[in-house]
């Protein structure tokens, strides 16, 4: 490692200012850094010195998903193998190729695991390449021309984005939303830090519109009868808001659902992955636990008066709290999305407000507007817009308490 330092240290003069490659210096303080702690360090006293800092947090959140990741590919391969196991014949596609007549693995066989995960990887790691390969090359161009460094926000960005779609959208709608969501999420905002939406959402409501009939939410990939390829079909969701909860109880339990084990999107089926990755969130605190509580109680408060009114219209008014949380990417959306650090409201109590507003908004989404039954997405998006002017007024209204303590104190 020495010596690598030392290759890095005397090359490091081309790209420093007055040197050829001068412009070039973002990409160069990106690799360093992401191999070496940065050398540089505050001199002046009003500094606040912390032992967090941007990369460790990304990390961190790239951590927490662990469990999604895995659940992504695992469960897009079990879902393919029961298809097949349902009467499917196997496509002529390259994932089938690979993994049969390159790696010699079953197809089609829903008990063997190593088959399931890397048949699943062979539809993830594809998209996930991409994701790079656009949105890194925009965040470095960004970088270059505002001559600053590279910021470690598209890492988290980049798990984020794959884990929200499904296996089988094409490659060319995953580079087009990805630099949608870099651009106009991100970028034009000022980059990492000054966005105000957030930018992985932003890329798949961009997706969402543009092209339903891939990633519509009620038109998602589930395993098929006829092709293992996939198809578009009514989710779970969509199911229970044309029949009621009889669609969705009769498909599958609640246990399938709070694992995963379940169609859709790639890393939002398990709420058991999202839970473990926000025990890791709050316990490294890079997480906000009022946020995920006040969504928590807006979503419950929300489904329980619906449940209460009831409709014989509506099936989905009659849907409980209970598999709200399982069923679509409420508990994606609540760990991962809404408590972006820099999307969400910075205030405790704007905290409690801005996430209150995300629980209460999606289950209306949901159950209201019955041509998008998945209601968390837009929700936060929502929300998104309005997180600085909730903690403008709670700044303002703390501002006129003390004001008022002090005058009756001079008094």
């Amino acid at each position: 490692m020495k010596a690598l330092r030392k290759i890095l240290d005397s090359q490091a003069k081309h790209f420093e200012k007055g040197g050829k490659l001068e412009k070039l210096y973002p990409l160069w303080e990106a690799q360093d850094t992401f191999l070496y702690t940065p050398g540089e360090t505050t001199k002046a006293p009003s500094h606040v010195r912390d032992n967090s800092d941007l990369k460790r947090i990304m990390i961190t959140v790239v951590v927490s998903l662990a469990g999604c990741i895995a659940m992504a590919m695992y469960n897009t391969g079990l879902q393919t193998a029961r298809a097949i196991a349902a009467g499917a014949e196997p496509l002529d596609n390259w994932q089938t190729n690979v993994l049969v007549n390159v790696l010699g693995l079953p197809i089609g066989d829903p008990t063997n695991v190593l088959a399931l995960v890397v048949h699943g990887a062979l539809y993830y790691v594809p998209v996930l390449v991409v994701t790079l390969a656009v949105g890194g090359n925009l965040e470095a161009l960004f970088s270059i021309v505002r001559k600053h460094e590279i910021n470690e926000g598209f890492l988290v960005t980049w798990m984020l984005f794959p884990l929200i779609l499904p296996p089988t959208i094409p490659l060319w709608q995953v580079a087009l939303g990805i630099a949608f969501g870099v651009v106009v999420g991100k970028e034009i905002f000022g980059g990492t830090g000054m966005n105000v939406l957030n930018p992985a959402l932003t890329a798949r409501a961009f997706l969402f519109f543009a092209y339903p009939a891939e990633i519509s939410g009620d038109k998602v990939w589930i395993s098929a009868e006829t092709s293992v390829d996939g198809y578009s079909g009514a989710t779970l969701l969509a199911q229970g808001a044309e029949t009621g909860m009889d669609a969705i109880v009769g498909t599958v339990t609640w246990m399938d659902a709070f694992l995963g084990t379940i169609p859709g999107s790639m890393g939002e089926t398990s709420a058991l992955a999202c839970l473990l990755g926000a025990v890791v969130l709050l316990l490294t605190r890079v997480a906000s636990w009022r946020i995920m509580v006040a969504v928590t109680a807006g979503s419950f408060l929300t489904s329980a008066l619906l449940n209460a009114i009831g409709s014989e219209t509506n099936p989905l008014l009659n849907v409980p709290f209970h598999w709200h949380v399982v069923l679509g990417g409420w508990a994606f959306g609540m760990v991962f999305m809404a408590t972006d650090p820099v999307s969400s409201a910075q205030t405790n109590r704007g905290r409690w407000i801005y996430g209150f507003l995300i629980g209460v908004l999606a289950i209306l989404i949901r159950v209201v507007n019955p041509a998008y039954p998945e209601g968390m997405m837009l929700a936060i998006l929502f929300v998104n817009v309005f997180a600085s002017t909730i903690d403008h007024y709670v700044v303002k209204a703390n501002i006129k308490r003390r004001k008022a303590r002090y005058v009756a104190a001079t008094v």
